[in-house]
């Protein structure tokens, strides 16, 4: 099972997770996600224990519960899901975002304005 967990402090580190589920069953990995350019923890992370019963009662008893002075929220892990390059399409129609002005409007290249 794989398990997200958020909320998490700056100072949680991969060994701290692990510890923290091991509690309730074999853990087969554990990992806090850090920024790329920072290094720095992003807040969350994932754990991902065999058992998924374990794994359940984890979360059941996680959830909402003070870590290291924060308040986690900890459930299911779901796929990640593919998102278009750049933010995807901010239904701008086909024409980009521009509105045609039908040629009219002096100097401003048939664009008209916002």
């Amino acid at each position: 099972m794989n398990i997200y967990i958020s909320g998490l402090s700056y100072n949680i580190n991969d060994a701290d997770l692990n510890e923290l589920f091991t509690e309730y069953g074999e853990v087969s990995a554990s990992r806090v996600i850090n920024d790329r350019e920072t290094g720095r923890s992003r807040g969350f992370g994932f754990v991902e224990m065999p058992n998924d019963a374990d794994g359940q009662k984890a979360i059941e008893d996680l959830n909402g519960a003070e870590y290291d002075s924060k308040v986690i929220t900890v459930s299911v892990a779901h796929p990640r899901t593919e998102r278009p390059p750049f933010g995807g399409n901010r239904n701008r129609g086909n024409n980009g975002g521009f509105r045609r002005n039908n040629g009219s409007g002096g100097n401003n290249g048939g664009f008209g304005r916002y």
